[in-house]
């Protein structure tokens, strides 16, 4: 007979395990919305599981987002019981497994249940799925939840599932699930006081993975101020390990036990976080988000919260998806500050001002919305929906984000083109356990360099390995062989479960084949083709994609022809790209990989300055032979000359002063009366070449050729002809305008807003009304100019200057040019070129 223990009779979930067993008697599926530390991950899988002794024996599967989630509610779960791990309550991760044969709840990861649906889709054996932390919105929980949906509608209508969410936003998983009911256990909370500690001085926004050393000193800063000002333990909120290692190494001598809690941390470190403080020693507790809802930390009365969170988002530089660091929700930020009054009256540390609170995004973005989704399409395909458009989703998948899975999966011979339905290649790769790339390396390194030796490499480019194993990729190879450290731990049991995925089909090569270092770079030449890179002569290297990357100085990869970038960041405000892991290889590495990349041909192009042919041999942006074409064809020729004319402008043809005036006069008609006078900007010619520069495109060779092009000839062709309105043009923008004393003045069209009609003062005396143009439509500027011919006024109504400011120009100007005419009543004089004495005779 099982013991449960007392805690377990005191969690509040207990409340509403009627409500939910009626719910998985009835439809069979539920929502349950519990608050963090309710026991909705421990104590209703136990009941649901019959370990209660009040209800039907099942077997029960918990699926958590996080391998340490899992091995926490297992060890939870079998301390309630008072058992071992693995006895009723068992748990299997990546690499590890511990379960017994009398188990009746087993704790998997969302990863390892959506590779045992794959293999399973009935889920023999198991009668209720639980999805925990489902708000959290991970891609393999949405993912395992739709295959669900499906096993139910088809295969197992008797299989119970249950979303469990520690908020209270369910409606959307209870569509999900068939409009299912919503099940709601009331948490014990205590008020938790905020206190807004934003840091003195601005502090640099995270970029990518990297957080400002400022604010982690800040960070550090508030823990000693809340063990200063408050008792019980604190709980600090931080991104990522790094930046938990960085703020634990400046908490030391603080009067506090400084545990470290993620994903990485040892068994042993988890479990005495988890039980909390023995012997009453105050504990600092630096945790990731996992801490949030998916562990429940006693003791806690004070959090600190950094505001920053790590979100997945498709990472460049690796080609993979991977976690990016973030402003944190609201929603997070009320579940972190929920942590500190779960047992007691608590207060919340805010490392940012009030004012920004409002601004932050008010929940986490789903990770379907953001991250790389070839893994996902992979899952899709092996699903027999390659699409993913029958999948009962919370969110569909992007459409941009899905092409370029579906390319990346045709790539690598994973699924069929065109149809996208998974080939047997496809879902070998899919077993792998691993995103698409690397299953694709594993496999074919295999009979390159062995099964032990693609799995050993395999599995350094599915964790980074640390900084200090060093950029060359061999190198970090040779130290995890020998490391005894965490990463170590984990990359030789990762060995050990791809070595099993690789160690069947083709041979094993293990015995012949090339040395580690050349192996090195095959691997990742395999995973990253469109990174392999040659170096360039200058210290960089151009990777067949196109960018441009450098390795840091004294690099063991320095001075390499070749090498395949694993992994690379560009720094802020950097012009190139920097390598922080590769191999090396040679070219006839490079030209395997990158195969679909490769291409020969003749290419014309504008380069300094001219037109440039070639025969080139290349791989991708990565040029391997070229040499001079003498004769090249003249449609590239063309294409070449209008690559140029985009470049650097019409200016290339032959422009006189008349052509200009007609290109400003056009341009002025398009802007008043608009067609069907032409567009004549530099875009609008450009996409009209074909209409006025033919012929004499066709004929050109070099860029001479095009200075011998009469550009106002061609702009003519523009006109519109066809309905007689270019007969208009001098009409309607005439070139010259006529004015009072018998001159005809040129107008300036330069500004196509308003022409410009620069004329002597003298010579427009008794005009009242202003020229005008386009049909009347636009006054002309007219500048008013001294006898000589300096600018006196500007004005575009000619009466109200006569009326109004003629008299100061008259005051200022008559004593300096006393033999020129300045009458009294200029609207009434006679206009005139010439001075008072040529007037008298």
């Amino acid at each position: 007979m099982i013991r449960l223990r007392n805690e377990a009779l005191d969690l509040p979930v207990r409340s509403a395990l009627p409500a939910l067993r009626s719910a998985l008697e009835g439809p069979g599926s539920a929502v349950l919305c519990a608050p963090p530390g309710t026991g909705k991950t421990t104590l209703v899988p136990l009941a649901l599981a019959g370990l209660l002794g009040d209800a039907p024996v099942r077997r029960v599967v918990v699926a958590e987002p996080r391998r340490i989630a899992a091995r926490a509610a297992a060890r939870r779960m079998a301390w309630l019981l008072g058992e071992k791990v693995g006895e009723s309550v068992g748990y299997t991760v990546r690499g590890e497994r511990v379960v017994g044969p009398r188990a009746r709840v087993e704790v998997v990861t969302t990863g390892v249940l959506l590779q045992r649906l794959q293999r399973d889709q009935e889920l023999t054996g198991i009668d209720v799925v639980i999805i925990d932390e489902c708000h959290e919105r991970h891609l393999d929980a949405d993912t395992v939840a739709a295959f669900l949906v499906d096993v139910r509608a088809a295969l197992r209508p008797e299989l119970r599932l249950v979303a469990a969410s520690a908020t209270t936003d369910a409606e959307g998983w209870a569509r999900i699930l068939g409009d299912a009911p919503v099940v709601e256990a009331q948490g014990v909370s205590h008020p938790v006081e905020v206190v807004w500690a934003p840091p003195a001085r601005p502090v640099r926004p995270p970029h990518g993975m990297r957080v400002d050393p400022a604010l982690l000193t800040h960070v550090a800063s508030v823990v000693r101020r809340a063990l200063a000002e408050r008792d019980g333990d604190v709980l600090c909120f931080l991104p990522g390990v790094g930046e938990i290692a960085r703020v634990a190494g400046q908490l030391g001598g603080a009067s506090a036990e400084v545990l470290q809690v993620h994903g990485r941390a040892p068994a042993a470190v988890q479990d005495a976080v988890l039980a909390g403080s023995a012997d009453g020693t105050r504990r600092v507790v630096l945790a990731t988000s996992v801490a949030e809802s998916s562990l429940t930390v006693p003791g806690v009365r004070v959090v600190v919260d950094s505001g920053l969170a790590r979100e997945p988002r498709v990472d460049h530089a690796r080609g993979l998806s991977a976690l990016a660091t973030v402003r944190a929700s609201q929603a997070s930020g009320r579940q972190r500050a929920g942590r500190a009054g779960r047992e007691a009256r608590g207060a919340v540390y805010r490392c940012w001002a009030e004012a920004e609170d409002a601004r932050l995004p008010r929940f986490p973005a789903p990770e379907i919305k953001l991250a790389d989704l070839a893994a996902f399409a992979l899952q899709a395909a092996c699903w027999g929906d390659p699409d993913a458009s029958g999948l009962a989703l919370l969110d569909p998948p992007p459409g941009g984000a899905m092409a370029a899975a579906r390319a990346v999966l045709t790539a690598v011979g994973a699924v069929s083109p065109g149809s996208g339905r998974v080939t047997d290649r496809g879902a070998r790769m899919a077993r792998a356990g691993l995103h698409p790339r690397l299953a694709r390396a594993l496999l074919d390194a295999v009979p390159l360099v062995g099964a032990r030796r693609a799995a050993e490499v395999v599995a350094l480019l599915s964790e980074e390995p640390p900084r200090e194993y060093g950029d060359d990729l061999a190198a970090a190879w040779r130290a995890a062989r020998r490391g005894q450290d965490g990463y170590a731990a984990r990359w030789r049991t990762e060995v050990r479960r791809l070595t099993s995925a690789a160690g069947t089909g083709t041979g094993d090569g293990r015995e012949a084949g090339p040395g580690d270092d050349r192996a090195a770079g095959i691997v990742a030449a395999l995973a990253f083709p469109e990174r392999v890179a040659q170096a360039r002569g200058d210290g960089t290297y151009l990777m067949v994609n196109g960018t441009r990357a450098e390795v840091r100085p004294g690099s063991a990869l320095t001075g390499a022809e070749w090498i395949a970038v694993a992994v690379a960041d560009r720094p802020v405000g950097a012009g190139h790209a920097r390598v922080l892991l590769g191999g090396h290889i040679d070219e006839d590495v490079a030209r395997s990989a990158a195969a679909p990349l490769y291409t020969e041909g003749d290419e014309v192009a504008w380069a300094d300055g001219d037109i440039v042919a070639r025969h080139v041999e290349r791989l991708g942006a990565v040029e391997l032979t070229v040499r001079p074409l003498k004769k090249p064809a003249p449609g590239l020729v063309r294409e070449g000359l209008l690559a140029g004319l985009k470049e650097e402008g019409t200016a290339l043809l032959n422009w006189s002063q008349s052509a200009r005036e007609l290109r400003e006069r056009l341009a002025f008609l398009h802007r008043h009366l608009g067609a069907p006078w032409p567009d004549v900007s530099e875009s609008a010619l450009h996409a009209r070449v074909d209409e006025w520069l033919e012929p004499e495109l066709s004929k050109a060779r070099r860029r001479a050729d095009l200075r011998r092009i009469d550009a106002g000839q061609a702009l003519n062709r523009l006109l519109p002809w066809a309905t007689g309105e270019a007969t208009r043009l001098d009409a309607l923008a005439p070139e010259r305008v006529a004015v009072p004393s018998g001159s005809r003045i040129r107008i300036d069209y330069a500004d196509p807003e308003q022409p410009v009609l620069a004329v002597k003062l003298q010579e427009m005396f008794g005009l009242a009304e202003t020229p005008r143009v386009a049909d009347g439509a636009v006054p002309v500027l007219v500048h008013l100019l001294s006898p000589a011919g300096r600018p006196a006024a500007v004005t575009a109504d000619l009466a109200s200057f006569w009326r109004d400011g003629y008299r100061a120009v008259r005051a200022e100007l008559r004593g300096r040019y006393p033999k020129h005419p300045w009458p009294e009543d200029p609207a009434a004089a006679r206009a005139t070129r010439f001075t008072n004495a040529r007037l008298r005779r």
